[in-house]
């Protein structure tokens, strides 16, 4: 990469830092200078939207407001708070941590990204911004956002640049006296204006350096796959509450294992009048056709005997209580027998 000389590094700063100081979208994790706050935002924000992130994020501090309470709570509790935010592995991954810390750290977060990547679920990113945001050290992250308006502002030769290549130019442009007011806003300024598609160039505080000036050559997406999916609704009434039926995925699934959700079953041609409800539900690389079958409790044996799964009768007052798939949540709320929690 070649070199930026240091005159245009400073000025790209202060040009930068100046906007974001005044259009810094206010997020309640940037009301906060508690490491362990700072900590789960960033987890709860991989691979997930700001908007789906601030539903969660105040109710989960209202459950776990402390790494210690985090640290003594039962994972079902821990997964039940994170449902419908997907990506299970980084809430046990996170629960798993804060025990670590507890036991070894005396309850304290480590203060640099090198130790922090010794915990479980951090990895470069989330341990440099962590370490930049809550203690000051003075570590550049790259996330799609920052690579993207590195890309545009200081492109390189290499085509796609290594990832080592562009953690060297961050490091080499990030401000050191303010490294994680720096590094977010590097990742607002991707996330508002330096967009994928029909960035907003003449609201960019750092157009003067960018020399693509609108959108980039990126990778494709990926494919999406499609699948067609169908589960069974069995509820019933017992002392005035409706139940209903749920099965619980195996411990050694790929995806959400442990989860609870409604029992799957193949459907017939002759089940078209069974359908309670259709929808479409999007995991990792596939999207779900789902369709819901109503059954009678009598049925139950001969449609889908129970197998190895355990399955359960669960009152709805108990439902939000358990650690419930993203699908499973979504059906049982479109269908009221949950009610959607007011977060």
């Amino acid at each position: 990469m070649a070199v930026i000389p240091p005159a245009a590094v400073r000025k790209f700063q202060r040009e930068l830092l100046a906007w974001y100081d005044t259009h810094a979208r206010d997020l309640p994790w940037r009301q906060s200078a508690d490491p362990y706050r700072i900590w789960i935002s960033e987890i709860m924000l991989q691979q997930t939207r700001v908007a789906a992130v601030l539903d969660y994020y105040a109710r989960f501090l209202t459950l776990f407001p402390s790494l210690p309470a985090l640290a003594q709570a039962e994972e079902p509790d821990v997964l039940a708070a994170w449902s419908g935010l997907g990506y299970y592995r980084r809430a046990k991954f996170m629960h798993q941590a804060a025990k670590l810390v507890l036991s070894d750290h005396q309850g304290v977060l480590p203060g640099t990204a090198e130790q922090l990547r010794n915990l479980p679920g951090i990895g470069e990113y989330t341990s440099s911004a962590i370490a930049s945001i809550a203690f000051g050290e003075p570590v550049a992250v790259v996330d799609g956002n920052v690579e993207r308006v590195l890309l545009r502002v200081f492109p390189d030769d290499e085509k796609p640049p290594a990832a080592a290549a562009l953690r060297k130019r961050a490091a080499n442009v990030l401000d050191a006296q303010r490294p994680g007011d720096f590094n977010q806003a590097m990742m607002e300024l991707g996330a508002t204006v330096c967009l994928p598609q029909r960035p907003l160039c003449l609201q960019c505080p750092v157009q003067q350096f960018c020399t693509t000036r609108g959108e980039h050559q990126s990778a494709p997406p990926k494919k999406m796959r499609s699948r067609q999916i169908a589960y069974a609704l069995l509820r019933r009434h017992r002392a005035g509450t409706v139940q209903v039926m749920l099965e619980q995925r195996p411990r050694s699934a790929s995806l959400m294992p442990g989860m609870w959700e409604l029992p799957e079953v193949a459907m017939l041609e002759s089940d078209q009048e069974r359908v309670e409800l259709t929808l479409r539900h999007a995991i990792t690389i596939t999207n779900y056709q789902v369709r819901v079958l109503r059954f009678a409790e009598k049925e139950a044996n001969v449609r889908f005997p129970s197998g190895e799964n355990p399955r359960q009768w669960t009152r709805s007052s108990e439902l939000s209580t358990l650690p419930l798939t993203g699908l499973a949540r979504k059906v049982l709320q479109r269908l009221q027998i949950m009610t959607k929690e007011v977060r």
